[in-house]
């Protein structure tokens, strides 16, 4: 895993989690196992080398367990281990912030955003630091 540049520990899980699908696959595989093409139909917007990609990401962080059946056709299922159950609760921390999200309406004059005005976000510059 690359290093992170603050040494934070948010930081270090979303080198991991971050990006759009792979604390959604998690969050499918909290269910229980899920074969290769199901998890295609449940996310129609995924290639299908972005989710080999993320599948194989979190295989090799230990999160997702693959398991090959000797079928024909082959069989092929992704499952959290038990460190990948551990997201559960996170998945539920996203999943209620999202439902916050969905229920807030944004200000009159301000950006459906999370930055807050337009004004207020032409004022700041995230590249600024307090000199010292």
């Amino acid at each position: 895993m690359k290093d992170t540049v603050t040494g934070c520990s948010v930081e270090h899980a979303m080198h991991l989690l971050g990006g759009r699908w792979r604390l959604l696959l998690v969050s499918f595989l909290i269910d229980g196992p899920k074969r290769f093409n199901e998890l295609r139909r449940i996310l129609p917007g995924i290639s299908q080398r972005m989710l080999t990609l993320d599948l194989r990401a979190l295989e090799t962080a230990g999160l997702v367990s693959r398991t090959v059946y000797p079928t024909t056709p082959v069989r092929v299922e992704y499952a959290l281990t038990e460190d990948g159950m551990r997201l559960k609760t996170v998945v539920a921390a996203v999943q209620d912030f999202g439902r916050w999200l969905k229920q807030r309406r944004p200000a009159p004059g301000s950006s459906p955003g999370l930055r807050g005005s337009p004004s207020a976000d032409s004022t700041r510059s995230p590249d600024r630091r307090p000199a010292g």
